[in-house]
């Protein structure tokens, strides 16, 4: 009787710590093996996160784009830099199949060039330019209607080294393989200048 009793107490002593020690959400997700390093870093940035819509009202984000070198662009199609739409095609027509992407943010902030539906803009980009990478419906880079990806990256707060506010059309953002911000060029910037050029290839050469 004695050994039956300790051999209960035992086993309830057991199940206490192993109900203690059990995580409530289940066991820790971990990536496909063969997964690239970039891809399950990038996994836990908040740049991804952000809720987007496509050109036809959809529901999107960044997260298809995890593991790839981005450039973001706030574009307009009545802008003195709009020609800057051929260099940047031909940037990801370059760069694209080495896992990098121009990712298109229309925006109406600056002197009213981008008044256009989202329609417009998408007919816009592939008749005059020939765009093929993705450009995003229309929203704000500025003001009190800025849109929450726009605050993440102009916020000094979140991205210190590049952040600030907006001043013109084709300000790009640098985004690595890792979803980090590495670089900032202003409106000025060619896509061609040798420095956007050499950062790019810098963040592709970053591959995981």
């Amino acid at each position: 009787m004695k050994v039956m009793k300790m051999l209960t107490i035992l086993a309830g002593w057991l199940l206490v710590v192993f109900s203690c020690g059990c995580k409530k959400d289940g066991p820790a997700v971990t990536p496909p093996e063969g997964t690239p390093q970039a891809e399950v870093v990038a996994a836990s940035k908040p740049l991804y996160a952000f809720e987007l819509e496509d050109m036809d009202g959809g529901a999107g984000d960044l997260a298809a784009l995890r593991g790839k070198a981005l450039l973001l662009v706030n574009v307009a199609s009545k802008c003195g830099y709009t020609p800057q739409y051929a260099g940047l095609q031909a940037l990801y027509e370059k760069y694209g199949p080495r896992g990098f992407v121009v990712v298109g943010f229309p925006a109406n902030n600056f002197g009213g060039q981008e008044p256009g539906t989202n329609e417009q803009i998408r007919q816009f980009c592939s008749a005059t330019y020939g765009v093929t990478f993705p450009v995003y419906a229309k929203i704000s880079v500025k003001g009190d209607d800025i849109h929450p990806l726009y605050r993440f990256l102009t916020s000094r707060q979140s991205n210190p080294q590049f952040g600030g506010d907006i001043a013109w059309n084709f300000t790009k953002f640098l985004i690595s393989r890792e979803g980090d911000v590495v670089g900032r060029y202003e409106s000025a910037v060619e896509p061609s200048d040798q420095r956007l050029v050499a950062d790019i290839e810098s963040a592709l050469g970053k591959a995981g």
